[in-house]
């Protein structure tokens, strides 16, 4: 997880080709519970922090995805602590039966950490 997160912050400040950082929390996904225990965002704080520092003044938007909303509310508000002012929703269904699968669930996270709709049901939610 270091190392990835390390790398994000590297994408972010050697790249300005994207307007969403997308899959922070990927590696959770596959988190080897049984070598190494529970996943706990806490343990990485100071590395997801990184790259929301890294990644706010840009004026780009994180995303949550809403497949498995595996940002936590906790996680959200670093976002929002670090100076990030908006965050989009993706579905990384692979099906179009499966798009915006759990998308409630990821607006009350998004929600509960500060941010509110757009101007429209296109424009990013903001702080």
């Amino acid at each position: 997880m270091q190392r990835y997160l390390g790398d994000m912050v590297d994408l972010v400040e050697q790249s300005q080709v994207f307007g969403v950082l997308a899959h922070c929390d990927y590696p959770r996904r596959y988190w080897p519970t049984e070598r190494v225990g529970t996943y706990r965002e806490a343990d990485f704080e100071e590395h997801y922090r990184a790259v929301f520092a890294a990644l706010a003044p840009t004026e780009r938007a994180l995303e949550i995805n809403t497949k498995s909303p595996l940002a936590s509310v906790e996680l959200i508000r670093w976002w929002w602590q670090e100076g990030g002012k908006a965050v989009s929703f993706g579905s990384d269904a692979h099906r179009p039966d499966r798009v915006g699968d759990q998308f409630e669930v990821a607006v009350h996270i998004v929600e509960a950490a500060g941010f509110r709709p757009g101007r429209d049901r296109f424009d990013f939610w903001r702080r």
